[in-house]
């Protein structure tokens, strides 16, 4: 078995591939730091859920690896699996009839069950011990999937698209819990989602995924910092989408609206090109991820 006296990394993928019938995934690098809160962000179909399906051992990556806290997901698996908690809203619960008989279970399983705080969680999530697991909207199977695994505290939380059909209490309820979990700064949590405000909120860092490559990856404020929006004109065609760091996003007649990343020479380039410059401003998460992704 293999481990890391004090592991920097919860989550460590390097060169994971899978490839399906309509799709690859990869070549991909991820790194969620301990302590952190990671928004995982892209379109549909990018290729966040398969990502954390393989983390979780929901099918076997062509190539590659993935370590949680030190830990091979292959070698070590039972020892990875103590240490990572996964909510989805695809999760089935409904062997189970109801929500006592589930919890009741699934905390066998764990000797470090926190049953105060299960009992607190249930009654913040005015989820009912005796409640017909099939009766609950999918708000309800969320929370009720997020009972399931704090209580043990897992050093690494998943959770895939987790505030799907949580109104507005609830979600502040939810991130509220998250936010407790991670306090200590020995644990962290991956948060797959499409509620793009929620992670510029809330996460620490991002990656930005899509058509199973990542474009971007770090800690949100220096990702944040790191791109912004021109606006400038050009009277001659100054190949702007050619220009490295450089991505054209509109253009009307000799108005040219891009977004550079200032990390590269991009705008020297512009400019050296006979640009004159109008604006430039920041982004929001949502906006820059439009702008990364935007065919």
């Amino acid at each position: 078995m293999s481990s890391q006296n004090s592991p920097e990394s919860a989550l460590e993928i390097r060169g994971l591939e899978k490839t399906f019938y309509t799709f690859h995934l990869g070549p991909l690098d991820l790194t969620v730091p301990v302590g952190a809160v990671y928004g995982l962000i892209g379109p549909n179909g990018a290729g966040k859920t398969t990502t954390i399906d393989l983390v979780v051992g929901l099918g076997r990556n062509d190539s590659g690896t993935i370590k949680v806290l030190g830990f091979d997901h292959i070698r070590d698996e039972v020892e990875l699996k103590k240490r990572v908690g996964y909510v989805s809203p695809d999760l089935d619960f409904l062997a189970w009839r109801t929500v006592g008989a589930l919890i009741s279970f699934i905390c066998a399983f764990y000797p470090e069950w926190d049953f105060d705080y299960c009992e607190n969680l249930l009654a913040r999530f005015h989820l009912l011990r005796d409640a017909k697991i099939s009766e609950l909207s999918l708000g309800e199977r969320t929370k009720l999937a997020l009972t399931l695994v704090l209580p043990r505290r897992p050093p690494l939380l998943l959770l895939d698209e987790p505030t799907i059909g949580l109104d507005a209490i609830s979600k502040k309820e939810f991130f509220a819990e998250i936010l407790k979990l991670v306090e200590d700064g020995h644990h962290s949590v991956l948060i797959s989602s499409h509620g793009l405000s929620d992670i510029e909120r809330f996460a620490d860092h991002i990656g930005i995924i899509h058509q199973g490559k990542m474009l971007s990856e770090g800690r949100i404020d220096q990702i944040m910092d790191r791109f912004s929006v021109v606006d400038f004109t050009c009277t001659s065609e100054c190949g702007a989408g050619e220009i490295t760091g450089c991505r054209l996003l509109e253009r009307d007649d000799s108005r040219y609206r891009v977004l550079i990343d200032r990390s590269t020479d991009a705008l020297e380039a512009i400019r050296s090109r006979g640009a004159q410059m109008l604006h430039e401003s920041p982004l929001s998460l949502e906006e820059l991820f439009v702008a990364l992704v935007k065919e």
